[in-house]
């Protein structure tokens, strides 16, 4: 038994419109400072400019970096929310596990859900939901609901989980 998923944000519908957030600072600061006209009926400093330029930056490269890495085996459950979270779960923790539809959860990321618990996405609505025996309940989402529902399936044959 062995699942293996790596999502992440590396879309271009995501990054195209962070990439052009950046021209704006960039336009104001070539205004600016090369061109020696204010930008904007309000201009914000040089020094302002830069500091949303940076920030920007800084958060195209986090959200680049943001993945969701999912390893599933005979061990375990491997989860790694990179940079903020990394969790193993051992099958001898888990009570039930099964494949499904958590809808809209308030976007993506790390989020809580009543239902259940914390969910870790990158996009879509399908996930492996756990309880766990202290009963926490993690959902971790997945692209691949066809082969993760393989793997639940041989879990459950195995004895390592309730359903």
């Amino acid at each position: 038994m062995q699942f293996s998923e790596n999502q992440n944000f590396r879309k271009g519908w995501i990054l195209i419109p962070m990439g052009l957030g950046l021209l704006i600072p960039l336009v104001g600061l070539y205004q600016q400072m090369v061109l020696q006209e204010a930008f904007g009926n309000h201009p914000m400093s040089n020094l302002g400019l830069l500091g949303l330029l940076l920030f920007i930056a800084a958060l195209i490269g986090l959200i680049w970096y943001i993945s969701l890495q999912t390893e599933i085996d005979a061990r375990g459950i491997q989860m790694t929310m990179r940079p903020f979270v990394q969790k193993h779960i051992p099958w001898s923790e888990v009570k039930t596990a099964e494949l499904v539809n958590y809808g809209f959860v308030g976007g993506w990321g790390i989020r809580q859900s009543f239902k259940y618990g914390t969910v870790y996405n990158i996009g879509g609505s399908d996930g492996l939901a756990l309880v766990l025996k202290d009963g926490k309940k993690i959902c971790i989402g997945t692209q691949k609901p066809i082969e993760l529902q393989t793997v639940i399936l041989e879990a459950w044959q195995k004895g390592w989980v309730e359903g």
